[in-house]
């Protein structure tokens, strides 16, 4: 009972995470435009995502834009948006993996218990490898937003500060590592139990019966 319950905990907190990066990845607030330098600009504010711009103004008004062509986008865009959609993909996989490997289902009959183990030990796997996935366009955004604020060399209408969809897929990568673990961990394969045997001082293989044949004339 503990390791199943160990087993829905985990399978709760991947989805969590799962849910999570797919609401981070079409947010546009990874990068919020900075008020840095000696003018400060309040009537409007430049949100931007993997996906689309939005311009909000102090009137409350707010534009949004997708961006016009992929290939124009830099690099570490596009590697971001690789990055991400193909870790929730493989979190969706999991997740039908782990609903059909959880102990408290029955998608493989009763006497599957082998082979539901093995199939909750590869969605864990899989749910802990979209999290380390998942984080490498998050940590690689928030390197590169820190590293130009404080690069001389950046106008400062062009500098950016970290959005809040950024600690928002840290709590979702996190989530998703440490359910892809839980379930690794509550999926252990059902033990097997030796059939003791009495008698024979403890042997376990009897000994060889040697019969003589006699010949009669």
């Amino acid at each position: 009972m503990a390791s199943t319950g160990l087993q829905l905990l985990g399978l709760l907190l991947a989805v969590m995470g799962w849910v999570g990066g797919a609401l981070v990845c079409a947010a546009p607030l990874w990068r919020v435009s900075a008020f840095a330098g000696g003018e400060i600009v309040i009537a409007q504010v430049l949100w931007e995502g993997l996906w689309m711009t939005c311009l909000s103004q102090s009137t409350g008004q707010i534009q949004c834009k997708t961006y016009d062509s992929t290939l124009a986008l830099p690099i570490s865009a596009q590697v971001s948006r690789t990055l991400s959609v193909l870790s929730l993909l493989l979190c969706l996989f999991a997740l039908l993996l782990g609903v059909a490997g959880a102990k408290c289902t029955k998608c493989l009959g009763e006497g599957a218990y082998s082979s539901k183990a093995r199939l909750a030990r590869v969605a864990g796997a899989l749910f802990f490898f979209s999290g380390l996935l998942y984080l490498i366009p998050i940590c690689w955004t928030a390197y590169a937003v820190v590293r130009d604020f404080y690069d001389p060399k950046v106008a400062a209408p062009l500098k950016r500060e970290l959005g809040p969809a950024l600690y928002l897929g840290w709590g979702a990568g996190v989530l998703l590592l440490v359910g892809g673990a839980l379930l690794n961990a509550g999926s252990s394969p059902p033990a097997v139990r030796e059939t003791p045997t009495f008698g024979g001082g403890g042997r376990s293989n009897p000994l060889p019966v040697v019969v003589e044949e006699k010949e009669y004339v």
